[in-house]
């Protein structure tokens, strides 16, 4: 966050503000003043867990008060104990803050199904809600990040990490979100109206462009259809929007995918690697998409082909933690087939560098692949899901067995019998460095241990 710790430590030191920055916590009441020893109630919001909480948990206490740096609290639950501590580190231009949430016990994993869910959910857009409490305001030149898509997964996740870093943000939406805590304009996603205001602002302007439907469905010619409209129509908006501006937009994202190159074997795909001949599914989809961004007026473009971001809350990580922890964490079909990742923290970082706000790092306009540069084959994705999630071997997943459950499940069987090995030639060049490269220390910090 873009503030001094002591401003943040303004809001975290009093629990009673929990529920200002977090709607998952409906009430806290403290026993006396904030200082070791001091008990309290707090109500998860929720009619059953909230109820269930409210009627038969203990008080908590807070444990831990390091003025500035840390304040703990315990929660006793039954057969066990929740720990959560809030953690301050002052940062260049401002404070890193964290938030660690512990169980222990007989109950723990169960105590985490149902706690965790609610005190991590959307965790980055609650900081933001709690920079914003502690006074946090973007300075007369800050960057203006117009975000279509803003609602989606990654897009709340990039909203709240701007906003946090003084950024301002303006989100495109078909239906305004009351608790999401981002300036929110609606559009249809088609065609050019009044939101085209939302493009003149008194600094630079920024458009990121992450609008498009879920790939997780049935590869049915009319879903593919969808799929392919509502990547292009949004863009081809966006981009006629921008023609009618005096001024070019300062920084353009334009959302892309790996998936471009479809089911690509062996092929090691860069930037320049050229598409397969044909036009598959996902190709039919992800290259109209970006002919749609041709001629955008803008100073500086990115157009970014991202692989599967982790993120414990996104659909990927989470579809494929539901199947491990279900005993079916074995590999999938032959277990062959490329995946290629990125962090959501990595991720972000690189769309921080193509909206010029690392100082650091200069990428060049163009394509720009979000991967890692280590993908694994399927079969070491799930051993390692495996091994993190403390699941014994699990037999495969035969390809015929997969598409059948596809059926039912209402997905596509490719989005896990396919993959491809993508990797940037460019962000080496750069001086962006990878925090998270490897897949081992990825699942280490993103799933519980």
């Amino acid at each position: 966050m873009a503030l001094p710790p002591e401003l943040v430590w303004q809001v975290v030191v009093d629990p009673a503000r929990w529920p200002e920055w977090n709607p998952a916590v409906a009430s806290v009441r403290l026993h006396g003043p904030v200082e070791v020893g001091t008990t309290g109630d707090y109500l998860p919001r929720g009619r059953f867990v909230g109820a269930l909480h409210g009627r038969t948990a203990p008080p908590f206490a807070i444990t831990v008060l390091r003025p500035q740096r840390e304040l703990t609290i315990e929660q006793p639950e039954p057969a066990g104990r929740m720990r959560l501590t809030w953690r301050l580190t002052p940062a260049d231009g401002g404070t890193n803050l964290t938030q660690e949430l512990t169980f222990s016990g007989p109950s723990a994993r169960p105590a985490r199904t149902v706690v965790a869910r609610l005190l991590e959910q959307d965790l980055r857009v609650c900081f933001a809600r709690l920079a914003r409490l502690a006074g946090l305001a973007p300075e007369p030149d800050a960057l203006t990040a117009v975000i279509a898509g803003g609602s989606g997964a990654l897009g709340r996740q990039l909203a709240a990490d701007l906003v946090c870093r003084g950024q301002r943000v303006t989100i495109l939406t078909r239906r305004r979100d009351p608790a999401l805590p981002f300036d929110q304009v609606e559009w249809d996603g088609k065609s050019v109206g009044k939101w085209v205001a939302a493009l003149a602002n008194p600094g630079p302007t920024a458009i990121v462009n992450l609008a498009g439907q879920l790939v997780d469905c049935r590869p049915t010619e009319s879903n593919v259809a969808e799929l392919r409209s509502s990547r292009v129509d949004p863009t081809s908006a966006l981009v006629a929007a921008a023609g009618k501006l005096a001024a070019p937009v300062d920084y353009w994202v334009q959302a892309s995918t790996t998936a471009i190159w479809s089911d690509a074997g062996e092929i090691r795909c860069t930037e320049t690697t050229p598409l397969p001949i044909g036009l598959p599914q996902m190709t039919g989809v992800a290259e109209p998409w970006e002919r749609a961004f041709e001629g955008a007026n803008t100073k500086r473009h990115t157009i970014l082909r991202t692989s599967i971001v982790l993120d414990p809350h996104a659909p990927a990580l989470r579809r494929l933690c539901q199947l491990t922890s279900a005993g079916l964490g074995g590999r999938v079909g032959r277990g062959d087939q490329w995946f290629s990742w990125i962090h959501i923290e990595d991720w972000l970082g690189i769309v921080r560098a193509a909206l010029g706000l690392d100082p650091t790092v200069t990428l060049p306009d163009g394509i720009l692949v979000a991967a890692t540069d280590f993908p694994v084959r399927n079969r070491e994705l799930m051993a390692t899901l495996r091994r993190h999630l403390h699941r014994p071997p699990a037999p495969p997943t035969p390809a015929p067995v997969l598409k059948l459950g596809a059926i039912f499940l209402r997905t596509d069987a490719a989005l896990g019998l396919t993959g491809r090995h993508a990797t940037s030639a460019v962000l080496g060049k750069t001086g962006f460095q990878f925090r998270y490269s490897h897949l081992d220390e990825a699942l280490r910090d993103l799933l519980p241990h």
